[in-house]
């Protein structure tokens, strides 16, 4: 009989904290002031304009650490291929991700800095939205930028040419070459200039965010005028992977395999002819943004 009475008492006991607990689930849901109803897609308060191969997909990813921020998962392609910008404003709304009033939507395609059309286009549709442009050492960026297409023409089983007969043509750079033209960041950025003011352009050091992401972090979090939320515990350094990872909500998180892969080769001679050739380029850039880089 006794022992029924104790069974009887922690019963009720333990029915009792779970209505407290549902009570207070019911009570934080009904005066939660972010009902599921204010959920839409818009525009994008931000864009991470470029550059190919400069770590465009490391910074959204570590952008998306903020609750303030709603990234697109996937490259848009816009503003910068017709047969996109042909379908309208309202279907480039479609791919960007739901988001709650003040948070901030933020989309990348690293095609659009060097596209002709894209700044325009971008200006029609906002000319106060913010732009992102990460950089890194044009040199580094246009091998990067070779090795990525090798790799994707291996893995078609197509061949294609050693990196050195397409920057060389003789004993000097080919001009032509599109790598090398997308490495010179001081044409493409004249464009931008032309219709957005330098402040509404913030510019990433691609090999800082790499070396010691919560620096560059934090200078984004200002430029898009967001409440501090993004802390050095965020980040950890993969010592196997050999870059940092990141670490939110108990959970990590690393970019897939493509990143950090072995360069193709380039012999010293071709790499020291081409930074020669980047010197004056990289010299006029440093003039536009108001800085320089430790680039070769």
């Amino acid at each position: 009989m006794l022992w029924t009475l104790v069974l009887a008492i922690i019963l009720v006991l333990v029915l009792q904290a779970q209505l407290c607990v549902c009570w207070r689930e019911l009570r934080s849901v009904t005066s939660s002031p972010r009902p599921l109803s204010n959920l839409t897609q818009r525009l994008p308060g931000a864009i991470i304009i470029g550059v190919r191969k400069g770590g465009t997909r490391a910074l959204l990813e570590m952008l998306n650490l903020h609750p303030e921020v709603e990234v697109a998962r996937a490259e848009v392609h816009y503003f910068n291929l017709d047969e996109n910008y042909r379908r309208g404003i309202d279907w480039y709304r479609a791919q960007m991700p739901l988001s709650r009033p003040g948070q901030v939507t933020v989309e990348k395609t690293p095609g659009y800095f060097t596209a002709p059309l894209a700044p325009s286009r971008i200006w029609e549709m906002n000319p106060a939205v913010r732009l992102l442009l990460i950089v890194r050492d044009p040199a580094e960026r246009l091998v990067s930028d070779y090795t990525q297409v090798l790799y994707n023409r291996l893995a078609q089983g197509k061949s294609y040419q050693p990196l050195e007969e397409l920057l060389l043509s003789g004993d000097r750079i080919n001009p032509n070459y599109k790598a090398l033209q997308r490495s010179l960041y001081h044409q493409h950025l004249a464009r931008w200039l032309a219709l957005f003011p330098r402040d509404q352009i913030h510019v990433v050091d691609g090999e800082a965010l790499i070396r010691d992401p919560f620096p560059e972090l934090k200078k984004a979090e200002r430029f898009l005028e967001l409440p501090p939320r993004i802390e050095p515990s965020n980040f950890y350094f993969n010592a196997t992977k050999g870059f940092y990872c990141l670490l939110s909500a108990g959970h990590d998180k690393c970019l897939d395999e493509s990143k950090g892969r072995p360069h193709a080769p380039l012999s010293s001679g071709a790499f020291r002819k081409l930074c020669r050739y980047l010197r004056e380029p990289n010299r006029l850039f440093f003039s536009m943004v108001g800085r320089t880089f430790d680039w070769c």
